[in-house]
């Protein structure tokens, strides 16, 4: 028994881990996600392109969550001849259904624009019909639940926290006499994020966790401050007449800043100025959320009150391109979120292109930013942007308001681990090896650093590397 890393290894892109269990015709091989690389676009081609287990050695896949950066790749996937099962939990295929299609859209036009414009052709990694058929072969499965993967493996979901239908994964792995738990956290929320339940460790403890660590290397601001920081910015941008630009994920950010302005225009903390969710995807993923409110957390009075979390008079959704493109012929403040989440693609990158340049507009940064995206360079504050090839002064105010991220901080972080740890106690299980994964290397040292201090076996493995169960 094995676990070979293969993406997300010392990065936070392209989620993939490879376990094996048995050998010979008796090998069972298991992926842990299958996530599209993002950065930069040349070497996320190549290594999107490199599968990373040969397609007939493929069991079973198991899916975290639909965020493309863990499921981007199955379409990928199924295009080169994968017909065995996906597991995910419903409301995660729902996402995927939306989400695939989407990517795989924008897949085609990027090659349509090469192919006219550059007179250069690149075959998409898939398109739409791959997309189709990968949600043919997905099976949804509720939490706390355990299922069958295939012989010798058996899984459960509990609630990450993270967005809708998002899961950690429970294994339990026999090859003859040996047995081992392994933890797969997948990318784990925080405690009072809007909408969704809180994150629930396993309860079952482990010998081996394979834990994410984004932020590592530090902690966020409370989600109640994130919400009254929210508030001033959009009063102080409203007050010169500006635009509140917010580059968000179309699943799970875009819905989880609507919930808040909702509340906070309810509570009379905003001015009443349009905001447009200017995203076909988040407008299709908005109505996924409404289809699941079993997922939600009932405990949140604005849920348990309002019968429509995402429709109040405030807000206008955006469809159509002309639509999109008339928002930067209108006067006067306004909101607009607009994917995609890095900045790197989408319609977000024509408002920033309009309005980064404008002193009155506010860009606001809900969410992480890998290196090498655009995202990053506006969170760094450059002065010059390039944007569809054009240099794009940054004049805008920029914000980033790191309680909206809906990764765990490294004080939540150390928390789950314990509470996986602490459940292991009962049956031997007290003292978990953990992988560090999904992360940026400074994140990623320092919390192993930490986590070594308090008591935990720790390894941070490159792609590529093996660890034996």
């Amino acid at each position: 028994m094995h676990i070979e890393f293969s993406g997300a290894a010392r990065e936070v892109t392209g989620s993939c881990h490879i376990l094996r269990v048995g050998s010979g015709s008796k090998r069972r091989t298991i992926l842990l996600d299958c996530g599209l690389f993002q950065g930069k676009r040349s070497e996320s081609r190549t290594k999107n392109a490199r599968l990373p287990v040969p397609v007939s050695e493929i069991d079973a896949v198991i899916l975290s969550h639909a965020h493309i950066d863990h499921a981007g790749r199955l379409p990928y996937l199924v295009a080169q001849g994968y017909k065995n099962t996906i597991w995910a939990t419903a409301a995660t295929r729902d996402l995927c259904a939306i989400m695939l299609a989407d990517s795989a859209h924008i897949q085609e036009k990027d090659a349509e624009f090469l192919a006219k414009h550059r007179n250069e052709f690149i075959e998409p990694l898939y398109r739409v019909e791959d997309a189709t058929n990968t949600l043919e072969r997905m099976v949804g499965m509720p939490i706390h639940k355990w299922f069958d993967v295939t012989d010798g493996v058996r899984a459960m979901f509990t609630e990450a926290g993270h967005i809708l239908g998002s899961a950690s994964i429970a294994l339990e792995v026999r090859e003859g006499s040996e047995f081992r738990r392994v933890v797969f956290s997948g990318d784990v929320g925080r405690c009072n994020l809007p909408i969704i339940r809180d994150p629930q460790p396993p309860e079952q403890g482990a010998d081996v966790i394979l834990c994410e660590s984004t932020y590592g290397n530090r902690d966020h601001e409370s989600v109640e401050g994130a919400r009254e920081q929210l508030a001033a910015v959009v009063r102080e941008t409203a007050a010169r007449g500006g635009r509140v630009l917010i580059p968000a994920f179309a699943v799970g950010r875009t819905q989880e800043l609507v919930y808040d302005l909702h509340a906070l225009r309810r509570d009379g903390k905003i001015p009443d100025i349009p905001i447009y969710i200017d995203s076909p995807l988040a407008t299709d993923a908005t109505a996924v959320f409404a289809m699941h409110p079993e997922a939600y957390d009932h405990n949140e009075e604005l849920v348990r009150r309002t019968p429509n979390l995402f429709d109040f008079p405030m807000v206008k959704f955006t469809r159509d391109v002309s639509e999109s493109k008339r928002l930067n012929t209108l006067h006067g403040p306004m909101i607009v979120i607009a994917a995609s989440g890095m900045a790197e693609s989408g319609r977000i990158l024509h408002h920033l292109r309009f309005g980064a340049g404008d002193p009155r507009n506010t860009i606001l940064v809900v969410g992480f930013m890998a290196e090498h995206t655009l995202g990053r360079r506006i969170v760094e504050r450059r002065p010059v942007l390039r944007i569809f090839g054009d240099e794009v002064p940054l004049s805008a105010q920029v914000e980033v308001l790191n309680g909206y991220s809906a990764h765990a901080d490294r004080t939540e972080l150390l928390a789950w681990l314990r509470s996986v740890r602490q459940y292991g106690v009962a049956d031997g299980r007290a003292n978990p090896h953990v992988y560090l994964v999904h992360g940026e290397r400074d994140a990623q040292d320092a919390f192993a650093e930490q986590l070594r201090g308090d008591g935990f076996t720790v390894s941070v493995p490159s792609p590529g590397d093996v660890a034996a169960l």
